[in-house]
């Protein structure tokens, strides 16, 4: 319901605007030219608006975020209507006028809409007091599932933006009943309900989200028997940490213990860690910082993804069509990897693996999950061309350190991620999966301190074969990352014996 009215009120848009455009005369001769053009803009607007979610907004909770992304449709829409109508009939009946007329008015009335809904049900919630308290957080970087739909949980979600972004990330949210769940609040995804909470949490790890506190904004009188029992179940019998949102809000940051004092010493720390570490000081960070590369690699990035993502569409809706036929919906499969500086994104592939769970909430063996298509796509590599949007989005290169689980993203390996992860990299096209953790740390940490045109040219040229023929580790390029870094000071310690199989 909610992506008819939204088609409506962009129907209603070209209609005004060619009214606009026409002096406000309109005629059915003028309408009957402009049919082809607003079939072609609705028939672009409908997956779009899928796409991004707009069909699962709960209008009353919207925020900027989903502002912006109605704007960035919207002009999207109309600039590939635009583009398409061009191609097929250069816009026959159709004042040039007419598209940013359009894109203006359209952007006005979803936005509107949306505003008008929450000043609504806000004018409804007049006189209300809030029924929340301020509190401080007692954890690091969390993974938080929050459960509750409601003012404090919206005002929940806006704290966590305004204070603690850095230190806290949404996992998720639990509704009140079925009928919430797959809608959206401030972008945060229902993905459930309070007595679904173990199968939630078994989904989200599958996507590399491991939660470390569930937050949750409706008093616990309100929580029925069976939602409080899965929660003591999911408590007791893991370590993460339940909290009431009218005891303890959880935003400040967590206190450390400083190695040296008061406990271990920095010897005894590091004595800790048998891996190999990576280190840049001060001054090769700035010298890196300020490599002109970077800026000309991000130019490149956006403007070949931008291509690509347009040249790779039909190919994208065709392999689409073959997993929703074999496998089902959804289509996508997502984790979230730390990118650049360690900060997390979802990285999105083509799905090639049926549900991971049974009907019981039994992990199926992944032997049992494959099927042709889902081994065609891995083996040729194009279940990662929705990574192409991670490219033009920024969150991600085509050529960089592959993103990691954060599980297996080692605080000593963290040099490796100073630049954008890539769809390919240094120590992909010599082993990637047939070499040794330590030994691509060192060939990904060796590219971030060689990184140029030239050699992610070279990297490109080398992925075809390795994608054609397959992985081939080379010891001797393993060698050299870890003689040059030795020379460089960025590791220091003993060579590893290279063991590349």
């Amino acid at each position: 319901m909610l992506l008819i009215f939204d088609l409506c009120l962009i129907a209603i848009a070209t209609i005004l605007a060619l009214a606009l455009r026409d002096n406000l005369e309109l005629s059915i001769e003028s309408v009957s030219r402009l049919l082809p053009y607003l079939v072609l803009t609705l028939a672009i607007a409908a997956p779009l608006l899928v796409i991004i979610g707009q069909n699962r907004q709960i209008w009353r909770l919207s925020g900027m975020p989903d502002y912006l992304r109605v704007t960035a449709a919207a002009l999207a829409t109309v600039l590939a209507s635009t583009t398409l109508g061009f191609t097929i009939s250069r816009l026959d009946g159709v004042a040039r006028s007419l598209p940013i007329l359009q894109a203006i008015i359209m952007v006005c009335l979803l936005i509107g809409a949306r505003v008008l809904a929450r000043n609504y049900h806000a004018w409804r919630r007049r006189g209300r007091k809030p029924n929340f308290m301020e509190g401080n957080a007692a954890d690091a970087r969390e993974n938080v599932l929050v459960i509750g739909l409601n003012r404090v949980t919206e005002l929940y979600l806006e704290s966590v933006a305004e204070f603690a972004s850095d230190r806290i990330a949404i996992a998720g949210l639990l509704g009140r009943d079925d009928r919430h769940t797959g809608r959206l609040v401030q972008s945060q995804k229902v993905l459930g309900t309070p007595r679904e909470v173990a199968s939630v949490l078994q989904d989200l790890e599958l996507h590399g989200v491991f939660v470390d506190r569930i937050v949750v904004t409706v008093p616990n009188a309100k929580l029925t028997p069976e939602a409080r029992e899965a929660l003591l179940a999911v408590v007791s019998g893991s370590d993460i940490k339940l909290d009431f949102f009218a005891d303890h809000v959880g935003l400040a940051p967590p206190k450390r213990e400083i190695p040296g004092e008061g406990g271990n010493s920095v010897e005894d720390e590091a004595a800790k860690s048998t891996a190999p570490v990576f280190v840049l000081d001060d001054a090769k960070l700035a010298k890196l910082a300020r490599k002109r590369y970077w800026l000309l690699k991000r130019a490149i990035d956006f403007s070949v993804a931008a291509v690509l993502i347009v040249l790779t569409f039909p190919v994208v809706l065709t392999l689409s069509l073959l997993i929703a036929l074999g496998i089902g919906l959804p289509i996508a499969f997502w984790q979230v990897r730390p990118g650049r500086f360690g900060q997390p994104f979802k990285i999105f592939k083509l799905r090639t693996l049926s549900n991971a769970f049974d009907a019981g909430h039994g992990r199926i063996p992944d032997e049992l999950r494959q099927y042709a298509v889902g081994a065609f796509l891995r083996r040729t590599r194009l279940d990662e061309l929705l990574q192409l949007y991670n490219i033009l989005l920024g969150e991600m290169s085509f050529v960089g350190p592959r993103p990691l689980l954060p599980i297996d993203q080692p605080a000593g390996y963290a040099a490796r991620l100073l630049v954008r992860p890539g769809l390919t990299g240094w120590a992909q096209v010599h082993g990637g999966r047939h070499v040794r953790a330590i030994d691509k740390a060192a060939l990904d940490v060796w590219y971030v301190e060689n990184a140029s045109l030239w050699l992610d040219c070279r990297i490109l040229a080398m992925t075809v074969p390795m994608v054609l023929f397959g992985e081939r580790a080379n010891a001797e390029a393993i060698s050299k990352a870890w003689i040059d870094l030795q020379a460089a000071g960025i590791y220091v310690g003993p060579m590893p014996p290279v063991d590349a199989r």
